[in-house]
């Protein structure tokens, strides 16, 4: 099973994608837990940021290497001291914005690691909003450009507070030290990027190839709704491939096959959503597996892989009704 994200909060689930009658949770994995999740999100005052002091980071200095940071010396500062270590020239990071990083969190006073994802090889995406990541992480990173590794710290008061986490062997008073690589950031307006694959099947719909962060368009065609999955590039990605167990972020729009109308759509609410492939119905999460990160990919969802007889109430959705999605997967998770 694909390790916990350690970064952020579970994300709510979408009522239009969430599998009828599967309760679970990711439980199995109690230990990853220490994180600077959504509930340790502090309502202090924003930090002042200051150049230090910070540790040193004694060994993977550049960016994308696995860091060995030194034990803190003296007392941190009660302020939020950040410090590029390697500048990047991309997109600057805005508050709100899903950035994928590798990072790795220790303790300041005994340089415990309480937390890395440069053991598992694979970045995370995680937003920088408030109620998502506690407040350390969304002033020190935004405003910063991908391509950049950022070393800072985070006192008790924009970190875990006074309750710290016991379960990670974080005391309320401990400062902590995080270096954190930011390889790309996600907002809103952002879409599919690869190669545009050719839509020649007559009786599927074609899903527009706009990339300009507007809903692309869907024309359902006048024929008979496959009875099968279909699950089809339309922008092919050059990214990480998506296993079944992974969580993907997302652009998405889905319309009903008999009457063309849109029931659901991160367009429309101006916010990218984030989801377990284990936590949606069969449809999406069988179509979506083996698919690659940065693609555009079209999703017709026969009845008995979507919501057959018992659509969510109040979604809009027929009953017994073919569902069509053109999905952007922009990340993994």
């Amino acid at each position: 099973m694909r390790r916990r994200s350690l970064l952020i909060a579970v994300p709510a689930g979408l009522v239009t994608l969430a599998a009828c009658g599967d309760d679970k949770s990711d439980t199995s994995e109690s230990g990853q837990s220490a994180t600077p999740s959504a509930s340790a999100t502090s309502a202090a005052p924003p930090p002042k940021i200051v150049d230090g002091p910070l540790p040193a980071i004694t060994a993977g200095a550049k960016f994308g290497q696995k860091p060995t940071v030194a034990k803190g010396s003296g007392e941190p500062s009660k302020q939020l001291a950040v410090k590029t270590v390697v500048a990047g020239g991309g997109k600057t990071v805005a508050e709100k914005d899903y950035v994928v990083v590798n990072y790795l969190g220790q303790i300041w006073n005994t340089g415990k690691v309480f937390t890395t994802s440069y053991e598992s090889g694979t970045p995370e995406a995680v937003q920088l909003a408030q109620g998502a990541i506690f407040d350390g992480w969304r002033y020190a990173l935004t405003g910063k450009k991908t391509g950049s590794r950022v070393l800072f710290s985070v006192p008790p008061t924009w970190g875990y507070g006074t309750q710290g986490n016991e379960q990670a062997g974080i005391k309320g008073d401990d400062t902590l030290v995080f270096v954190v690589d930011v390889q790309d950031t996600f907002n809103a307006k952002s879409s599919a990027k690869g190669t545009q694959v050719a839509q020649d099947t007559m009786d599927l719909p074609k899903v527009g190839t706009n990339t300009d962060g507007k809903a692309p368009s869907i024309d359902i065609p006048k024929a008979d709704a496959p009875k099968k999955l279909v699950a089809n590039y339309v922008i092919e990605g050059g990214g990480a491939t998506v296993a079944a167990d992974d969580s993907v972020l997302v652009q998405y729009k889905g319309v009903q096959w008999g009457n063309g109308k849109e029931f659901d759509s991160t367009y429309g609410r101006g916010q990218l959503t984030s989801f377990s492939l284990e936590q949606v119905v069969k449809g999406w999460s069988q179509g979506l597996t083996g698919k690659k990160v940065g693609s555009r990919v079209l999703i017709v969802i026969p009845p008995e892989l979507g919501y057959g007889d018992n659509p969510p109430q109040g979604s809009g959705i027929e009953k017994g009704a073919t569902l069509v999605f053109t999905v952007d997967i922009l990340a993994k998770m």
